[in-house]
């Protein structure tokens, strides 16, 4: 009797383990899960209270819980295909808001996006939480509207071309070129051919998407400056500055923007020592009046 007792319990021990292993594997999924439906809640919630087609280009380091795997994000093809799906899909008279976090990514990628989100008839609104740096920020001159955050910031447009290993500033590779003169290398005078023409041809791109909202000779002097190696590559274009240059920037985001990119948690291991204890409203000033958030 004993020894059946102990068959027993130990049939039960190994079906509890079983179990718990398969609740292990699950729950990086359920959570995921939950955290989709918190957002998608969150959406929703936007697009019927401003009546807008609300799409998402959020990029953080994310990471595969059980193993512990950081998985880096930025703009791709993929996400190229997605956005312009959504775009398609939207009547054409409902104003678009695109919420950029993003560090930039492949240019080809990023200057579909622009195209298809300037060809869209209605509003166009570009919504930036925290930054939205390089092809980010190339999408964003495509909006009618860049709401940022008064502490978000956009960055340069100057391409990156792989040379000798390293992806290298184009204005940069056409200096070097321009100093040594004859003493150039083949290698490096073709590099700097291709830069030209990969600066001319972004140039080209971001006039075409400014031109109508601040002119032609305004859209080429912003273009030249995003482009021409003024500053590094990421180098922080502020709210202030980027009003000073002439886009169509204000400082309204809305509060549920903040509470989405909460529903996006940087990867555990790897997140700064940063604790506080946050007050349930924080005020804010904007347009001269003190706005309360929940």
């Amino acid at each position: 009797m004993a020894g059946e007792l102990i068959a027993l319990l130990n049939q039960l021990a190994g079906l509890l383990f079983f179990l718990f292993l398969i609740l292990l594997f699950l729950e990086p999924t359920m959570r995921f899960r939950a955290l989709q439906l918190a957002r998608l809640r969150i959406l929703q919630e936007m697009e019927m209270r401003y009546g807008w087609r609300v799409i998402t280009l959020i990029h953080r380091e994310e990471c595969i819980r059980f193993f512990g795997i950081p998985i880096y994000r930025y703009i791709d093809i993929e996400d190229s295909e997605a956005i312009i799906r959504a775009i398609r899909s939207t009547p054409p008279e409902k104003p678009i808001a695109l919420i950029l976090h993003t560090p930039g990514g492949l240019v080809l990628a990023a200057m579909q996006i622009a195209m298809a989100l300037k060809r869209h008839p209605g509003k166009k609104i570009v919504i930036v939480p925290h930054y939205a740096m390089s092809g980010g920020t190339l999408i964003a001159l495509a909006a009618d509207e860049i709401k940022m955050d008064p502490n978000a910031v956009l960055g340069p447009l100057d391409p990156q071309l792989a040379f000798k290993g390293q992806m290298v500033p184009a204005p940069s590779i056409i200096k070097v070129a321009k100093i040594k003169g004859d003493q150039a290398s083949d290698e490096t005078l073709i590099m700097a051919d291709v830069a030209q023409k990969a600066l001319r041809e972004v140039q080209e791109f971001i006039v075409y998407l400014l031109e109508d909202k601040v002119g032609k000779a305004r859209a080429e002097f912003i273009a030249r400056l995003l482009t021409e190696g003024n500053w590094t590559h990421d180098y922080p274009i502020t709210f202030e500055k980027a009003r000073e240059l002439g886009l169509p920037v204000t400082d309204d985001v809305p509060p549920e923007v903040y509470r989405l990119m909460e529903l996006y948690p940087q990867a555990g291991m790897n997140r700064p020592g940063v604790e506080y204890i946050p007050y349930p409203v924080i005020p804010q000033r904007r347009r001269g009046q003190e706005v309360r958030q929940q």
